[in-house]
Formats: structure tokens, C-alpha cells, sequence
């Protein structure tokens, strides 16, 4: 069945990544650099086409030693036709909502928020034809949600009457 030998592959390929991150974690404690914490992980998600969608977080990547203290929240892509909008949730627990800055530059929204020692930074793909206008933002005991409305597709082309 396809599904099971893709899922096969993919989690082959993420096991392959933990087991590469053991080895960098141990190169970073016996060089006496300890400015952690590190992380990295997958989600992974079904996506509308029946397809496994997987995505990467963390501050850290395999075969990459950490370049800076920041995390790279989780974040999820969410639409729904009903209400006709677009959703991204983040977590980012330990800051404050003066902390949080959003920029939505060309369907790309950039995350980023530093309270004390915690930062986070993220730039999330918009893959929806949005409203860019329209976006609102709310964060609430950690959880971020940028809601964007979805653009009225416009029908192009010309009608031509027969006479």
C-alpha cells in the first residue's frame, strides 16, 4: 500500500535525523559550549489530498551545530471554508503580547517575540490567496492566531453575448 511505504520512508528519515542530532548534542557538551536549550522535532499531519504532510521545528537541524538561542515556535495552517479564512496558530508560551511582532510581507508572515531569555522567530508561507488587509491577531496564555480572510476569487475572462 503506498501510504504505508511512504509513512515507512519518511519515518525512516526522521529517525535517521534524531540519531544525527545525539552525536551533535555530545560534540556541544564536550566543547564546554552550553547555551541550550536545544531542540528539534517533526509534526506530522494528513493532509486534504490523504497525502502524510511533515513538517520540521527547532532551533537546531541536522547536520547543523545551533546558531543561536532562538526556538522556532510550532506552528499550524489552518482553513476553513466555512468561515472563509485562514488561521496560523503558534505556541509561544513565556511572552507577553507587547512582546509579539508580526509582519505580513508578500504572503509570508513573520513571527518573532523576546521576553527575558525567551525568543522565538518563525516566517510561515501563506499558500492561500489572502486579504492581506484583513488580517487580525490575538494571543492568549501562550497561543498566538493570525486569522487572514480568504480573497474572493474574481472569475477571469470575458462574457460574450450571442446575438
Amino acid at each position: 500500500m503506498f501510504f504505508d511505504s511512504e509513512f515507512d520512508r519518511i519515518f525512516k528519515r526522521m529517525s535517521n535525523s534524531f540519531f544525527n542530532l545525539d552525536d551533535i548534542f555530545e560534540e556541544f557538551k564536550e566543547n564546554g559550549s552550553n547555551s541550550g536549550p536545544y531542540y528539534y522535532g517533526y509534526t506530522m499531519t494528513v493532509g486534504p489530498d490523504g497525502k502524510p504532510v511533515v513538517k520540521e521545528y527547532g532551533n537546531v537541524k541536522p547536520g547543523l551545530l545551533p546558531t543561536s538561542d532562538t526556538r522556532e515556535p510550532i506552528v499550524d495552517t489552518i482553513v476553513d471554508e466555512k468561515e472563509k479564512v485562514v488561521k496560523l496558530i503558534a505556541e509561544m508560551p513565556g511572552v507577553e503580547k507587547s512582546d509579539v511582532k508580526i509582519v505580513v510581507d508578500n504572503k509570508t508572515v513573520d513571527v518573532s517575540a523576546e521576553h527575558g531569555e525567551k525568543k522565538y522567530h518563525a516566517k510561515v508561507p501563506v499558500k492561500h490567496k489572502v486579504d492581506e488587509d484583513s488580517v487580525k491577531a490575538s494571543y492568549k496564555n501562550g497561543i498566538l492566531q493570525v486569522v487572514f480572510k480568504l480573497a474572493e476569487e474574481k472569475p477571469t475572462g470575458k462574457t460574450v453575448e450571442v446575438e
